[in-house]
């Protein structure tokens, strides 16, 4: 499975010298990957001169920057030095993430990670060492989820490249992706995975409408095609939301755990059921791998971190009046107040009310899970408790 993820890597020497807990060789290993994409990437400029890319791959490469610079001008995301670079030595996804979680809870399995504490995933550059850390958790009868990062991203921490693998995909995931990630370097809270991907997936879809009417024009094909991806997010997020609820239910069920099993797989059977009967309405391609993936927590919870409160952000970007500069603002000082951050926004939402008709019909009862961010290195501390 694919998984659009941003990942992170710092401070080197706080994890070589920190718990003894360190598994050395997967320390190794991720110091070595992330060496080697930094050391053998070079200038964009210098790119663009070779005969390494094709034309349609200079022409992504050229409208990185144009996307980048709206991004820091019109959007108000921090200005970097990222994306001033290529990853010219393969066209595969930069990183494997390897996640997992009980099969009768919709909890994450974390690991320790110096700096921003625990993360639900594990990251490798390495496609059989992530294979080998699916099958041992596997044996520990945890639900698993492999997928690979399409996006790379260091939050700051260093200058990130632009890898092929992002030029060689749509144009409108192309330009998501790129908002996506700068937002995360622009605001991200510790431990806040859902936030910090809730509202990266917003900015990366209103953000590509913006850019693309700007830039090409509201009737251009590539417009219309950002505009369907969010019609379909619409769409697919409440859905998701909806059989995520039904399983914290079941989970909360004081009954046996192979019962549990047993319900779940007729929640899941009955969920593929209703996604047949939605995914006529979808207009894009993004959301058909859902009926075909392996179904299991690990997998819904990851892509839980991306579309599940979805329309929070959606109803507060409508209040600061469509502006994402505005959004970004208030979400930071709102962030530095005590409690969960999800919870207190869904209660002000309620609270202030919206003009989205979508959104109202979205603020439901839903349990928030607090968890922690899906973002930060790929050089973690695993704990076992």
């Amino acid at each position: 499975m694919r998984i659009i993820r941003i990942f992170s890597i710092f401070a080197i020497l706080a994890l070589l010298f920190s718990a003894s807990a360190c598994r050395l060789s997967y320390v190794l290993h991720a110091v070595a990957g992330q060496a080697r994409l930094l050391n053998n990437s070079i200038p964009v400029e210098e790119a663009l001169k070779t005969d390494s890319l094709s034309f349609h791959e200079r022409e992504r490469l050229r409208l990185v920057a144009q996307v980048k610079a709206f991004g820091e001008s019109e959007l108000g995301l921090k200005e970097t030095e990222n994306y001033q670079t290529v990853y010219l030595k393969s066209h595969r996804p930069p990183i494997y993430v390897v996640a997992a979680s009980p099969k009768d809870r919709l909890v994450r399995k974390t690991w320790w990670f110096p700096i921003v504490g625990r993360m639900p995933y594990l990251g490798f550059f390495d496609e059989g060492r992530a294979r080998a850390e699916k099958e041992r958790l596997l044996e520990k009868d945890l639900d698993v989820l492999m997928g690979v990062a399409d996006a790379y991203s260091t939050l700051g921490w260093f200058q990130d490249p632009v890898t092929l693998n992002l030029l060689e995909g749509s144009t409108v995931n192309l330009v998501e992706t790129i908002l996506h990630e700068m937002t995360h370097t622009t605001l991200y809270l510790k431990g806040g995975g859902e936030f910090n991907e809730g509202l990266a997936g917003m900015v990366g879809k209103v953000g590509a409408i913006q850019f693309l009417e700007k830039t090409f024009g509201p009737s251009d094909p590539l417009t219309i095609e950002a505009k369907r991806n969010l019609e379909d997010e619409h769409i697919f997020s409440p859905f998701l939301a909806s059989l995520l609820q039904q399983l914290e239910q079941l989970y909360d069920t004081p009954i046996g755990y192979e019962e549990k099993l047993t319900r779940r797989e007729k929640i899941f059977e009955k969920s593929l059921v209703k996604f047949s009967r939605i995914k006529g309405q979808f207009q894009t391609d993004r959301f058909t791998h859902f009926e075909s993936a392996e179904m299991n927590t690990a997998h819904l919870l990851s892509i839980g971190l991306y579309h599940r409160h979805f329309h929070l952000f959606e109803a507060l970007l409508e209040e600061k009046g469509n502006s994402i500069r505005e959004t970004i603002l208030f979400l930071r000082q709102f962030s530095k107040e005590e409690g969960d951050i999800l919870e207190r926004l869904q209660d002000r939402l309620r609270r202030t009310g919206t003009p989205n008709l979508r959104t109202r019909s979205f603020l439901v009862e839903l349990p928030v899970i607090s968890i922690s961010g899906l973002k930060k290195t790929a050089l973690a501390y695993e704990n076992e408790k």
